[in-house]
């Protein structure tokens, strides 16, 4: 069997069956992801446009896309005909625009609110006291076509797992608070996107959704 193949039937296996498990492709070539997808497995993540473009472009139209880097408003055009969700929703701006590039091709996409968890200032995303101040504002009566389905949040890349913890339990924390306060009879908020190849054990521990994960299913990659 194929390393590739192997490594996402193995990782599959260990995982709760209520978790939904995201093939990161970037850098992949368009004959790897083949790979995975001709083994079942037909939810893929990107995070370049450009190269989500192009696969999508070449790739069975039944993958399941997940967007989940850093989207400039101006790209989003490009993705909207047949994104899945989109993980990196950090201002209200590219919700605007998100709404009305689905609008124009009348589609409802799916969309989670980035928020910073880790100690690295590199990160994206709202801080908690920002999402909320965006909620308690947000007339989602005016984005018909966004769906706000919950949170992503990343990490801070270290080998303290307490930190790790910390981090993730701040996350779902974030989200019950949320799913109280914004959310309570809405059956559609419900996702918490947390957990990489290097902490995805963890992030089962404290309550994951979603977990994103590449190098564990493809190899380390080569990213210069």
């Amino acid at each position: 069997m194929d390393t590739i193949v192997e490594n996402i039937k193995n990782i599959k296996t260990l995982l709760p069956s209520e978790i939904k498990l995201i093939a990161v492709s970037k850098t992949v070539t368009a004959e790897n992801i083949l790979k995975v997808y001709n083994s079942g497995h037909k939810i893929f993540g990107e995070n370049k446009v450009q190269e989500l473009v192009q696969k999508h472009s070449l790739l069975p139209k039944d993958i399941e896309w997940h967007f989940i880097g850093h989207l400039q408003t101006n790209k989003i055009k490009f993705i909207a005909p047949f994104i899945h969700m989109i993980h990196s929703v950090d201002s209200l701006k590219l919700l605007k625009v998100i709404n009305n590039e689905a609008k124009k091709v009348n589609r409802v996409i799916k969309c989670l609110l980035q928020v910073h968890i880790a100690q690295e200032e590199t990160k994206f995303g709202f801080a908690f006291n920002e999402v909320e101040d965006l909620l308690k504002n947000l007339k989602i009566e005016n984005f018909p076509f966004i769906e706000i389905s919950g949170l992503m949040g990343m990490a801070t890349y270290t080998d303290d797992i307490d930190i790790v913890h910390s981090e993730f339990r701040s996350l779902k924390n974030c989200f019950e608070l949320l799913k109280n306060k914004h959310f309570v009879n809405c059956k559609k908020f419900k996702e918490i996107s947390m957990g990489m190849s290097g902490d995805y054990q963890i992030a089962i521990q404290e309550g994951s959704t979603i977990l994103r994960l590449g190098s564990i299913i493809f190899g380390e990659r080569n990213y210069l």
